[in-house]
């Protein structure tokens, strides 16, 4: 982990080149198609059922399939993780039996992004169906006519084919290979040795990128057990407090003087400290404490996590994953808001717009909370996306807020928390339909 600075005023940034662009959906779950353009914080909004959750699975499953799960654990889940919201049967807009996603990854050179895409067959078994990587390299000076290769792209397969041919890229037709179909091109070219140079870069950002999502849904009562001591936090959160007690003494000293910082405003000012210390004989698990006092000339109270409520719990888990997970990551939180009282909607978002600009970490969040939408500031507005139905169809779109051409208009009733709870944003999309 990188040193934990304090970080400053609350700022709007760029997205960042190295990390993710764009996410496209052709035929996944509720979607026909649809785009998501992935800001440095994107705030994806919608009613229930319109899509949110939809469009975060995509992203859980690239993160599974880079993993090196095969397509069936990515979708059904196994042992070690929970099958995706509907499994395979819902995996694919009815009636159809494949889908595809995509997505353009940046690159530390800022003139080469790697477009990835892959396609699905659900039924009658999981399995691969086309695959790709592009690298997409910008001529000198301008974005314009960008020369883009194939490092590598799969032929047209037979439907009981029990293997697919992927082409590498080698300046003529490509280099066949024969591939399993159970499992990513992707993942099988990870680690091999015998590949050009610019085809393992390709795989090796591309994976890596996808690998570092974390999709973060904290369970407070999973929080306030002790945990082993570990160095990447879990999806859960369940295991805070060992993270946070691996920690150097460094690092942990850094972390805590910024989580103070948050924390303290977090209820009343009654939170003074928090901080992880390992527990029992061999020291190899950890427990979670704040010191915190009502009066200021009390004498504060030392409480572990099994006394601090749901709220403070989820707030330290995203504090905890913004400030540990590698620079250049992106973490998904669905719900942010759940369980923290709407006067503390403005801390949240300044927290995650200051650590995530500071460390360089994008954020995907969900709401439905109107106060967090009434802090975010005009030039925010650009990173809100409405999951809404088509009248017509019923399938699930994506539209950015400032595409909307009767925004002005709507912003001048009222603040946006205001018109998302009053169903404007929605009447606005099915007029405009």
């Amino acid at each position: 982990m990188g040193p934990i600075q304090d970080v400053g005023e609350t700022t709007c940034r760029s997205p960042n080149n190295e990390m993710l662009k764009k996410l496209v959906f052709e035929n996944w779950k509720s979607f026909r198609y649809a785009e998501l353009d992935i800001e440095a914080l994107t705030v994806l909004i919608g009613t229930n059922a319109s899509g949110k959750s939809n469009a975060l699975d995509g992203l859980a499953f690239l993160n599974r399939m880079a993993q090196g799960k095969d397509l069936q654990s990515a979708l059904a889940g196994d042992p070690q993780i929970l099958p995706l919201r509907g499994g395979i049967e819902w995996a694919a807009l009815r009636p159809e039996t494949q889908f595809t996603l995509q997505i353009l990854i940046g690159s530390e050179d800022e003139r080469t992004d790697y477009l990835y895409r892959i396609t699905v067959e659900t039924l009658p078994r999981v399995q691969l169906v086309a695959e790709s990587l592009d690298r997409i390299r910008k001529r000198p000076r301008t974005d314009k006519n960008p020369y883009q290769i194939h490092l590598f792209e799969t032929d047209e397969v037979a439907a009981d084919s029990p293997s697919i041919t992927a082409r590498l890229y080698n300046e003529k037709s490509g280099t066949p290979k024969e591939m399993h179909r159970s499992t990513s091109i992707l993942g099988q070219l990870g680690g091999l040795t015998s590949l050009r140079k610019d085809i393992t870069e390709g795989i090796d950002r591309v994976a890596s990128i996808l690998e570092e999502i974390l999709i973060l849904d904290p369970i407070p009562s999973k929080m306030r057990n002790y945990s082993p001591l570990t160095e990447y936090l879990y999806s859960d959160a369940s295991n805070i407090a060992g993270v946070l007690a691996a920690l150097s003494d460094d690092e942990q000293h850094q972390l805590e003087t910024t989580m103070s910082k948050y924390v303290s405003q977090l209820p009343e000012r009654d939170v003074r400290r928090v901080w992880a210390e390992p527990v029992g004989k061999f020291g190899a698990d950890a427990m979670l404490y704040c010191e915190e006092t009502w009066v200021s000339d009390q004498k504060a109270e030392i409480i572990d996590a099994r006394g601090m409520s749901d709220g403070t719990l989820r707030f330290l888990a995203i504090l905890t994953a913004l400030l540990t997970r590698p620079e250049g990551s992106q973490v998904v939180i669905e719900e942010v808001d759940n369980g923290l009282h709407p006067s503390r909607s403005g801390l949240l978002l300044k927290m995650l717009l200051e650590i995530g600009d500071q460390r360089h970490i994008d954020v995907l969040i969900t709401t439905h909370n109107p106060a967090l939408l009434d802090e975010l500031a005009l030039e925010l507005v650009r990173s809100v996306v409405v999951a809404h139905r088509d009248p017509h169809t019923g399938d699930s779109k994506l539209t950015v807020l400032e595409d909307l051409q009767a925004l002005p208009k709507l912003l001048a009733s009222g603040p946006l928390g205001k018109a998302a709870s009053q169903g404007l944003i929605e009447r606005t999309l099915e007029r405009a339909s």
